[in-house]
C-alpha cells in the first residue's frame, strides 16, 4: 500500500469515528460475529440498549491493514465512542460489569440524537 492509499483509508476511517459516536470495528456484522471476541462485544453493546455503528473488517482490508496502526491498538475488536478508542472486549466487558459502559453509550446516544436534530436529517451514516 502506498502512502497515498494509506492517507486515503485513515480518511476514511476518521470519518467514520467522526460520523457515527458509537461504532464498532469488528470481524462480521452484529448479526454474524465471526469471532467470539466480536461476539461478545456485540453482546455487552446491545445489552446496554442502543443502537451502534459497526465495520466488518473482512469487507474492508485495507481498513483492516491500517487501523491497528492508526489507533495504537493491534487487534479486532475496536470500540471508538464519541471518537475516542475505548478497546477492545476484554475492556468492553470490564466496563460493563463496573456499570461504566451504559452511562458512557447514554451519553454518546444523547450526543448523536442532538446532531440529528441539529443537522436535521435521518440518522448519522452506519459505516457499513
Amino acid at each position: 500500500m502506498t502512502d497515498s492509499e494509506k492517507k486515503s483509508v485513515i480518511g476514511v476511517i476518521e470519518k467514520q469515528i467522526r460520523d457515527n459516536p458509537i461504532l464498532l470495528y469488528m470481524k462480521g456484522t452484529p448479526e454474524q460475529p465471526q469471532c467470539g471476541f466480536s461476539g461478545r462485544a456485540v453482546k455487552f453493546l446491545q445489552a446496554c440498549g442502543h443502537p451502534f455503528a459497526s465495520v466488518n473488517i473482512f469487507e474492508h482490508p485495507d481498513i483492516r491493514t491500517v487501523l491497528p496502526e492508526y489507533a495504537n491498538f493491534p487487534t479486532f475488536p475496536q470500540l471508538y465512542v464519541k471518537g475516542e478508542l475505548i478497546g477492545g472486549s476484554d475492556i468492553i466487558k470490564e466496563m460493563y460489569d463496573n456499570g461504566e459502559l451504559q452511562p458512557l453509550l447514554d451519553d454518546a446516544f444523547e450526543m448523536k440524537k442532538a446532531l440529528e436534530r441539529e443537522i436535521g436529517e435521518g440518522p448519522v451514516h452506519t459505516g457499513q
